[in-house]
């Protein structure tokens, strides 16, 4: 009886966990931006003028400000500079890099980045996802320009960062995912179902 009722809290705890970690990080993100440029604003402004929620509007107006100067070549030259920086320090590299490569997998251009979904056969009885990250071979260094060859990325589940290998174009297969359903297929070990076009009604 005991094994029985823990089975089913646990799959309520799986179910609805991610659902309350979503929701409590946009709350704190709220909050976060309402306490820190919420008080700002009421510096600036008379408190007649203040309504509460300007924190969070003004938080929103910096990302987009921010995401759009990262489009200049300057505010790029000078942000490169400070990762440069970042992966020259001990304790800050390995940790601004994890977060820096989990959150890459996220940018909006990223689906272009990555130019196909496959799976890789690895052997007669199992097949890996992978993300070809380039056909064209001879933009690769001598040795790994092969033209039967072609580089795929390969995620591990439950882990920051994958493998780059070169692989047989003969064992690449296109999957019919896209660029989010199979990241989260792969970093979830496969928990999340595929979440393939196929399979939706």
């Amino acid at each position: 009886m005991f094994g029985f009722i823990s089975r089913y809290m646990l799959t309520g705890l799986i179910t609805i966990l991610p659902i309350v970690l979503t929701f409590y990080l946009l709350y704190w993100l709220a909050v976060s931006a309402e306490s820190v440029l919420g008080g700002l604003i009421q510096i600036v402004l008379p408190s007649a003028l203040y309504w509460p929620g300007m924190g969070v509007v003004a938080g929103l107006g910096v990302l987009f400000l921010i995401g759009l100067v990262m489009h200049t070549y300057v505010v790029q030259l000078l942000f490169s500079k400070l990762e440069q920086l970042f992966s020259h320090m001990p304790i800050v590299k390995p940790i601004y890099g994890a977060f820096r490569d989990f959150l890459d997998y996220f940018k909006p251009k990223k689906e272009q980045d990555f130019e196909q979904v496959v799976s890789v056969q690895v052997n007669d009885n199992m097949k890996v996802i992978g993300f070809i990250t380039e056909h064209e071979m001879h933009k690769l260094p001598d040795g790994f320009n092969d033209d039967d060859s072609i580089l795929v990325y390969l995620p591990l589940s439950y882990m920051i960062g994958g493998y780059a290998v070169l692989v047989p174009k003969s064992t690449v297969t296109p999957v019919d995912l896209s660029m989010e359903e199979a990241m989260r297929f792969s970093l979830t070990a496969g928990m999340t179902g595929s979440g393939g076009r196929n399979h939706k009604k």
